[in-house]
């Protein structure tokens, strides 16, 4: 039997476009606040995304891979942004970003598939909860239509479980013929199962209007500000972004994938328009990596991180840092930046407020594997 999730697929790469990397997943709840999960998978170093110059360990542990403070963007007199994150630091300068450094998930191992696992879930160990903490974020707002829309060949684990999800690919390919939609809809039309499933492709197809299939970062930030700012569009999405293990060639590397994310989020900034006052962006990794550079010109996986709060609802302006230090005595196994603040006390207290629910009980509701999840508040704007 084909599922409602495969016959979406189908029918949406038949219709039109398709997004394959990075993809999107949204979700459709009655609230005028949006709030964007974007996810780093494969290990961000923040470490040079948010750079301790100040940190007297900092320039020698990393070496040549050392962000230099005087092309970094300064934030405060302990650290600095790199310098690719242009339009991100404007954003900081106008209480519109903050960053929360020696931050982690549960996880302590050193696997991308089990960290991410974790990192989506909210549990404490890989594989050990089966749905989602977005999906579950869904399901405690009212929902309007369809609970949840991924725009991607598959929905990521942050938003599978038991609030309804449909998928949209959208592609590459000539679009489909208005004659041929029209001769599908007749041929679905008397199918109870099909023809409600063809309806919701083509409801998602026509939210997507003429936004094409282009990739590059620009686009997808347009993309997804087209949807996000429709009366009758979603109010949470994700965005999946890859290409983040650097073990080798770091720093051309880290340069230009931070440099897509910040063309990426000032895209979606712009094109929300006053909307973007309603809204918060979470960007966060499944891990960090290494204190110290390796021999290949690279970091390798880690556990300390920074993750990023964007947008017009942030209390921006700040870093929000419990500083470990980076001496030999201070790193977690003697190797890595030591997580000092919980991811999902961050994801809790930055959704919580972002949509007005209350923040413990968000976060039990979101992380109750962890036990007595404390929701960190005040990050966004009342």
């Amino acid at each position: 039997m084909t599922s409602r999730r495969q016959f979406l697929n189908f029918a949406a790469a038949g219709a039109g476009a398709m997004l394959v990397s990075p993809r999107m997943v949204f979700a459709n709840v009655a609230t005028e606040r949006r709030f964007v999960f974007v996810i780093q998978r494969g290990a961000a170093d923040g470490l040079n995304i948010v750079v301790p110059y100040a940190e007297p360990s900092y320039a020698s542990l990393r070496g040549a891979l050392a962000v230099d403070p005087a092309t970094a963007i300064k934030l405060d007199g302990t650290f600095a942004l790199h310098p690719s994150l242009v339009e991100t630091s404007k954003m900081y300068a106008g209480g519109q970003a903050l960053f929360v450094h020696a931050v982690a998930s549960p996880y302590r191992d050193r696997s991308h598939f089990d960290g991410q696992n974790v990192l989506e879930t909210g549990g404490t160990s890989p594989y050990q909860v089966k749905d989602g903490w977005l999906n579950r974020l869904v399901a405690m707002m009212p929902a309007t239509r369809e609970n949840a829309i991924a725009f991607a060949p598959t929905v990521p684990m942050a938003l599978r479980g038991k609030a309804d999800v449909t998928s949209y690919a959208p592609s590459g390919l000539p679009q489909a013929p208005d004659d041929l939609l029209t001769r599908v809809s007749q041929l679905y039309d008397q199918d109870a199962q099909l023809r409600p499933l063809w309806e919701s492709a083509m409801a998602a197809r026509g939210l997507a209007g003429d936004a094409g299939a282009r990739q590059d970062p620009a686009s997808l930030g347009k993309l997804a500000a087209g949807f996000l700012s429709r009366d009758d569009g979603p109010r949470l999405a994700m965005i999946e972004t890859g290409g983040w293990d650097t073990h080798s060639a770091q720093n051309p590397r880290l340069a230009n994938q931070l440099k897509a994310l910040d063309t990426m989020l000032a895209a979606l900034r712009d094109g929300m328009g006053p909307l973007w006052n309603n809204t918060t962006v979470l960007v966060a990794t499944e891990f960090g990596r290494t204190a110290a550079a390796n021999g290949t010109g690279g970091t390798d996986h880690g556990t300390g991180s920074a993750a990023m709060l964007i947008g017009g609802a942030v209390s921006g302006g700040r870093v929000i840092a419990d500083w470990p230090g980076l001496k030999p005595g201070d790193l977690y196994q003697a190797r890595d930046l030591r997580p000092t603040t919980a991811l999902d006390a961050v994801i809790a207290g930055a959704a919580s407020e972002s949509l007005g629910l209350d923040p413990h009980r968000t976060a039990s509701t979101l992380f109750a594997q962890t036990g007595t999840t404390r929701p960190l508040t005040g990050l966004i704007r009342t």
